[in-house]
């Protein structure tokens, strides 16, 4: 099953979309098989889960993550999994276990303003 974490220096970024990395990896009979770590191509409005559903992605694991975005991965099957934080290392640990289990969203809208990627085009309403 591949794994797509939102990375920033070795943490799982609080902000999907605008993170600055992505850690891939893949799992299977509860070992590591496959790991790398692609800079973020791009935060445009509904790239991302086209390109990780490319990529076969089964799930994300973010921070944070607008209500869009969780949409848009509901629509190409893959599970998203917010209010994760620690390293990449024990992230991936706690997957392999079994244990993984997410909190509280930390996206809170345009709180990623500033930080990291900007939107590039951004076409839906402001709330």
């Amino acid at each position: 099953m591949r794994y797509v974490i939102s990375a920033d220096a070795g943490q799982v970024s609080a902000h999907f979309g605008r993170c600055p990395q992505f850690t891939i990896v893949d799992i299977e009979n509860n070992e590591v098989t496959h790991r790398e770590t692609i800079a973020n191509p791009g935060h445009m409005p509904a790239y991302l889960p086209e390109f990780f559903h490319q990529q076969g992605a089964a799930c994300i694991v973010a921070g944070g993550m607008g209500q869009r975005a969780r949409m848009l991965f509901d629509e190409k099957g893959i599970r998203t999994v917010t209010g994760v934080s620690g390293s990449i290392e024990d992230v991936t640990a706690a997957i392999v276990a079994g244990t993984l289990s997410g909190g509280e969203n930390s996206c809170i809208p345009e709180s990623g303003k500033g930080y990291g990627l900007d939107k590039q085009r951004c076409d839906h309403p402001h709330s």
